[in-house]
């Protein structure tokens, strides 16, 4: 199972009532537009235009910043049968090989992220086919758009920055988009976190193992009595 994370500092406290509460308010907001879609839909024959467009950029919000989340709790599965295997150094030794190659991938994605979202934004997505060795010039599509949520009247100081003083109809693409490059910088400081944790003994894994006999345990004062 997945470890009680316990922060131990103040502000470890705080950004994790930070992370807990934003997923919980996406989940929030994901169920109660999809049951007002739903209500208007079968019983007025109407709906809210924007309403799935708003949903599937919830969810990949979701995933995005879950995916950190599980890596800092260690609530990512795995298996870990042939690991089992061999003894407790090498165990160690294959876990800090894993958490290596997380820690190269969660870079790369990131780098990816971030030249994706860039020209959204007007900025310059970085130079370098695997890692960033600098910026260049990228073509500015801070005027893309998403196709149906419209945009919120207190959002309209962003136009004079973000789009030469144009009106925006609809909300630009590179407020949704920046979950991108910030759900993967998480991610990669997550995965430095966790690999520290294996450095300092603190961890013996990346993943939740032994999943099912953890669940078994748990519940067998239960069945005490029986």
């Amino acid at each position: 199972m997945s470890h009680s994370y316990e922060a131990e500092t103040i502000l470890g406290r705080i950004v994790n009532e930070i992370e807990e509460t934003a997923i919980a308010l996406i989940l929030g907001l994901m169920t109660i537009l999809t049951f007002i879609n739903v209500v208007l839909r079968y019983g007025f024959n109407t709906g809210i235009i924007w309403g799935l467009e708003a949903v599937t950029f919830l969810f990949a919000w979701l995933v995005l910043f879950g995916v950190s989340y599980c890596v800092k709790v260690t609530a990512h599965l795995g298996v870990d049968a042939v690991i089992n295997l061999f003894s407790p150094p090498v165990r160690r030794a294959l876990a800090l090989l894993a958490a290596a190659v997380c820690l190269i991938y969660a870079a790369l994605v990131f780098k990816g992220a971030w030249d994706y979202w860039a020209p959204f934004a007007g900025f310059d997505a970085t130079s370098g086919r695997w890692f960033p060795t600098g910026f260049e010039d990228s073509r500015d599509q801070a005027w893309y758009e998403v196709v149906d949520m419209p945009m919120p009247e207190w959002l309209r100081w962003i136009e004079p920055i973000f789009n030469e003083n144009e009106a925006y109809e609809k909300i630009p693409r590179f407020i949704p988009y920046a979950m991108l490059p910030f759900g993967m910088a998480l991610l990669l400081f997550r995965f430095i976190q966790a690999t520290l944790r294996l450095l300092n003994g603190q961890a013996t894994s990346l993943i939740v193992s032994h999943e099912a006999e953890d669940e078994v345990e748990a519940v067998k004062h239960m069945n005490a009595g029986d």
